[in-house]
């Protein structure tokens, strides 16, 4: 009882010590209501708005009804320019796409000849060259069949494919987005704010103190643990909730109170983790180095990014000690996909055994930090 005691109070402590942070403060509400939204309604599900310039050098009736066929959304109202204004706006980066249509175009194409018409694409906007790309292509080549054949037709093809998209009917990116930022944002909020709590105590000076105090270094361990998992809890259940249903209408397939469930055993293990970095660093920038080495590889490999299915099969084996992979899963499967506890119950069983030993390794190496300092 007296631990207990003890490691409740100490996790007032840290919740005053949060509340006096006004930079952390501000992050945990960025992290779950702007970035969120920014992730949703940022991420074009189509292509969108994107600035194209045509050099039409033909002037005839099949270069002009292409000219024609890049209309909004998908496109800015296309501009028609020369060779060298396109080369220009291409440098300066107005246009990402530059089309263009040689002379004697249409009178080859009548000839049953085939000419070439350029496709300029501005790589380094990834998104909209890669998808822009086929547009214009599908684009150009279908006036092109419609010109010559001298009417609009639509060939059935030898096999029809009954396509049926479950759990996301529609195909819309945001609802993935949204739900996988969420998730982003508890596994990396729950290791800063651990860590941060660690480095707050030494360089304040006030490990000093704790060390005189009747506590033991699991009480200490376990009161930021606990309470900072309760923020990050609190922070994703309001984003999931008010953000994520309310703000961006999109559906949860599952129940929230088995994903809090799982969340709250991925906390365990994340807390621990930011612990562990924690006694590793003597100042936030070495910890927040520290956390990019850590922190990338885990959200980039853990699925929620590309689907393990993908990754090398040797990277699928070893993310399987990383406790951000079985939550992904976890989440998934409850947010998208309606998944009960007989479906996930090998994720929990995996978050609990991975929480446990990160929470007696991390253990471990706080004591030895703290022998050190006595």
């Amino acid at each position: 009882m007296r631990a207990a005691h003890n490691v409740f109070y100490l996790g007032g402590k840290e919740f005053r010590s949060l509340i006096r942070d006004p930079m952390l403060l501000a992050i945990i509400l960025i992290a779950f209501t702007v970035m969120v939204y920014a992730a949703a309604a940022g991420t074009p599900e189509t292509l969108n708005n994107a600035p194209i310039a045509v050099v039409d050098q033909d002037r005839s009736q099949l270069s002009q009804r292409i000219v024609s066929a890049f209309y909004p959304p998908y496109f800015i109202p296309t501009e028609t320019t020369d060779p060298a204004e396109a080369d220009r706006g291409m440098d300066a980066g107005r246009y990402t796409f530059s089309l263009h249509i040689p002379p004697g175009f249409q009178r080859d194409i009548l000839a049953g000849r085939s000419p070439a018409v350029q496709l300029n694409v501005d790589a380094t906007r990834m998104s909209q060259a890669f998808t822009g790309s086929g547009y214009i292509q599908a684009i150009v080549t279908g006036q092109v069949n419609e010109f010559v054949a001298g009417r609009r037709e639509a060939s059935a093809p030898p096999v029809e494919l009954a396509l049926r998209a479950l759990f996301n009917p529609e195909l819309n990116t945001s609802w993935f987005a949204a739900m996988m930022q969420v998730i982003d944002q508890i596994t990396l909020l729950s290791i800063i704010l651990t860590g941060a709590a660690l480095l707050r105590e030494r360089e304040h000076g006030t490990v000093e103190h704790l060390l005189v105090m009747p506590v033991t270094p699991f009480e200490i361990m376990a009161s930021k643990v606990w309470s900072m998992g309760v923020v990050v809890l609190a922070a994703g259940t309001f984003s999931l909730t008010v953000v994520v249903q309310g703000l961006l209408s999109v559906p949860v397939e599952g129940s929230i109170m088995l994903f809090v469930f799982g969340a709250t055993l991925h906390l365990f293990a994340t807390t621990s983790l930011g612990i562990f970095l924690g006694t590793f660093s003597r100042s936030m920038p070495q910890f927040g180095l520290l956390l990019i080495l850590v922190i990338l590889p885990l959200q980039i490999l853990s699925g929620g990014v590309t689907p393990r299915e993908s990754m090398p099969g040797f990277i699928q084996v070893l993310m399987l000690a990383a406790p951000n992979t079985h939550f992904v899963m976890l989440g998934q499967a409850i947010l998208f996909r309606g998944a009960g506890i007989a479906v996930v119950w090998p994720q929990i069983i995996s978050l609990a055994l991975i929480g446990s030993v990160l929470f007696a390794t991390s253990l471990a190496r706080f004591r030895k930090t703290l022998a050190t300092m006595t």
